[in-house]
């Protein structure tokens, strides 16, 4: 009898395929979970957290979620929305000053680029969404990413920066397109870290302990190393030129320094367990187990396209590298929504929910099949294997009801 209509032999293609990544030593180790309506159906641990140390991959490892920590950012925001603080519409700079008379970049190098003003301000909608015209100094196509990389930031922030230094370093910055009319991945949610900071008056951390991570039980969640977090955090791996993870302590340990820049884009470190909780409130549209963090309403509609037109990432989007596919994806108020499977080559539901972050983890929500997946391990960037879309076939397939 199948559980929860996935047929159990199906499912242990999971494993026999994920397997060979980590024997094979491609992967560190990895963690599975699958669940619908609210049961799991599956979960899989496999290979190490630690390869040096032969510590292996366990139910309470840490990960570094990297930009799995946008969606959480977005959700603290849209609890302010609730709360009447602000308006989808708002000028940012209503709330950060430093946003006002914001310029674009038409032309010219890094050291003398040509700028006009911008005719639109960038909105909070802009934020939520990556059409503000921010962008990652990591992008390497253009030239406002050479202007971030020379201000330091490519992968990160100058050390000792707080959030509030970054913003007030990017407002500084030129936009690559006036805001609203184009789709690239940036900086914008950290900016929205920083709304939230301003609007609730209090830091990032707190407002995400007290709002999102108590109220859901998040126990093992945070933007530091505290408790026993820095003996089960996993540590970070990159392919060298044979393809085999090899340890990067350089990036690795920045997870275990001190703290100072509380990025609402990519910081925080998570369990499987912890982010399942957070998507499977996302999955009963703002509640779980009796807790409420968001309406319904507010829910369904941060799992709307919001592009113009219903146009997906590869019409409306910046060619560039993101966290997903972007044929037949479109970009809600924190996520990539599915708008055709078709277009995106893969199995899944048009209206499916989803993101992952640098070091290859992934997680998506289907309403409309009641599933919940996360994918965890520690290997950057995301885009050495084809994972995501490889865990899709893997768990569609073994779906049979």
């Amino acid at each position: 009898m199948p559980k929860q209509g996935f047929d159990a032999a199906r499912l242990k293609n999971i494993k026999r395929h994920f397997a060979a990544y980590v024997d094979d030593g491609r992967l560190p180790g990895w963690q599975v979970q699958i669940n619908r309506h609210g049961e799991a159906v599956y979960h899989e641990n496999y290979g190490f957290r630690d390869i040096e140390k032969k510590l292996p991959i366990e139910d309470d490892t840490v990960f570094r979620i990297y930009s799995m920590t946008k969606p959480i950012t977005s959700i603290a925001a849209m609890i302010l929305f609730e709360e009447g603080r602000f308006e989808l519409t708002d000028p940012v700079a209503k709330f950060m000053p430093e946003f006002a008379n914001m310029r674009v970049i038409t032309g010219g190098t890094a050291i003398k680029p040509m700028l006009r003003p911008a005719t639109e301000p960038i909105r909070i909608v802009n934020l939520l969404n990556h059409t503000s015209g921010l962008t990652y100094g990591f992008h390497h196509i253009h030239v406002q990413d050479e202007m971030y990389r020379n201000a330091g930031y490519e992968w990160g922030a100058p050390k000792g920066h707080t959030l509030a230094q970054c913003v007030t370093d990017w407002a500084r910055l030129p936009l690559r397109f006036d805001p609203g009319t184009r789709w690239n991945y940036s900086v914008s949610t950290d900016v929205l870290g920083r709304l939230v900071e301003v609007v609730s008056g209090q830091t990032l951390d707190k407002f995400m302990q007290e709002r999102i991570f108590d109220p859901l039980g998040m126990k093992d969640t945070s933007f530091t190393v505290r408790g026993t977090l820095g003996k089960r955090l996993g540590a970070l791996y990159i392919p060298n030129a044979k393809g085999k993870a090899t340890r990067n302590d350089e990036f690795g340990n920045a997870a275990r320094g001190k703290v100072t820049f509380l990025s609402g884009g990519g910081g925080l470190l998570s369990t499987t367990a912890d982010y399942q909780r957070f998507i499977s409130m996302l999955l009963g549209e703002g509640e779980i187990d009796g807790t409420r963090i968001l309406g319904s309403r507010t829910v369904r509609y941060m799992a709307t396209n919001s592009l113009p037109g219903g146009q997906d990432l590869q019409t409306f989007g910046i060619p560039l590298f993101a966290e997903v596919r972007f044929d037949g994806q479109g970009f809600g108020l924190g996520f990539a929504v599915m708008q055709d499977p078709m277009a995106a080559r893969t199995l899944g539901s048009r209206g499916e929910y989803n993101w992952g972050g640098a070091a290859s983890t992934a997680f998506w929500v289907d309403p409309l099949e009641g599933i919940t997946a996360t994918f965890m391990t520690q290997l950057l960037p995301s885009s050495t294997y084809p994972l995501r879309t490889q865990l899709r076939q893997l768990v569609y397939s073994a779906l049979v009801d």
